[in-house]
């Protein structure tokens, strides 16, 4: 396809990349192949890193190295068990972005800025905004309501601009119901730098999210989806099915909670003699860790196999938007193309 026109904005030029266009790091999504071709066709592409070990972390960040030399990210939920391990590598391998949430970051920032890396704290109202602002991150990834699994309270159509006009001097990625290029005009117009695509990069030809879900994606609607925090333990937003209603209606029983911990630790190759001393002193952490763990089984149902009889997919309102399966750079053309559209269009309005 022809190289679209350059939209350039300072998220562009902090990040050094063509297209202000985010792929977020989604667990068993976002992997060095899509990482790899977001990258490619000028976006900035994100690693997950949730799944995986330390050594893991290396080995894809070494493959997303083979198969592109654009810069990319790795993203790392500090509150998870082998978070701070898999940052650690990003910084050891001086990967060029690293997108942390859900902790304190303040020493990745401290090293990433040493080898001249960038940082991009995920947040989700003004409280975390301002608090990652005050120790030196680079720009702030805003996630409003309308997002795939963890968005905040907050809609993306207040998130932005409030932030824009509190938080002036960072460079601010829209995350949270961003389906084409008129989101993007959208967000560029309410004080946004740039836009996080995580549904629409997931139902591509490159993604590894299961064929039937990517189609079931562009089968529904925007409305087809919940909201709650029975899934997991935190506000999170899923697809619409009998599978993600029943698993939104009630929390985990604590007994099954105990079980899930331990299943959990052996899944991350974490010792038991770290795990039973935090049950007991600190259960409220646990308890949701254990959430967490309980939920991957059903994600990776969904995400991995295919299964919505029996597993949860997380899916933003943006699936409503969504009705194909291109490749990556068919979908980043696109939307470039549709957001110099939206701006001639608004352009002709003015008298």
């Amino acid at each position: 396809m022809a190289q679209s026109r350059v939209l350039k904005t300072r998220l562009t030029t902090l990040l050094g990349i063509t297209h202000p266009v985010v792929l977020p790091g989604m667990s068993w999504i976002s992997v060095p192949r899509l990482v790899a071709a977001v990258s490619n066709a000028g976006g900035l592409g994100i690693l997950a890193t949730g799944p995986l070990t330390a050594e893991e972390t290396r080995k894809s960040i070494r493959e997303i190295r083979s198969l592109t030399d654009k810069p990319f990210g790795i993203g790392a939920t500090l509150m998870m068990p082998g978070a701070k391990e898999n940052a650690t590598v990003a910084l050891d391998e001086k990967v060029p972005v690293v997108n942390f949430s859900l902790g304190k970051g303040d020493w990745i920032v401290k090293r990433a800025h040493q080898y001249g890396g960038k940082v991009i704290a995920t947040v989700v109202n003004e409280k975390h905004a301002r608090s990652a602002a005050s120790i030196g991150v680079d720009a702030l990834m805003a996630t409003g309501h309308e997002a795939a699994a963890h968005g905040g309270d907050v809609t993306s159509l207040c998130l932005v601009p409030a932030l824009a006009s509190k938080i002036p001097n960072l460079p601010i990625i829209c995350a949270g119901g961003i389906g084409d290029g008129r989101g993007l005009a959208a967000m560029l117009a309410l004080g946004a730098d740039g836009v996080a695509m995580g549904s629409r990069m997931a139902t591509t030809v490159e993604s590894p999210l299961a064929e039937n879900v990517k189609h079931a994606v562009v089968e529904r609607t925007e409305s087809d989806t919940i909201y709650g925090n029975k899934f997991d333990g935190l506000y999170a937003r899923v697809m619409r099915t009998k599978s993600g209603v029943d698993a939104m209606r009630r929390p985990m029983n604590p007994a099954v909670a105990v079980v899930k911990a331990f299943e959990a630790a052996q899944r991350s190759k974490m010792p038991l003699w770290k795990v039973i001393p935090g049950l007991l002193t600190q259960w409220d952490k646990m308890y949701q860790l254990t959430l967490f763990g309980a939920a991957t089984e059903k994600i990776m149902a969904a995400t991995v196999r295919g299964d919505l009889n029996h597993g949860v997919q997380f899916i933003g309102q943006s699936q409503g938007l969504i009705n194909d399966v291109p490749t990556v750079d068919a979908v980043m053309q696109r939307v470039i193309m549709e957001a110099l559209e939206a701006h001639h269009r608004l352009g002709r309005q003015w008298q």
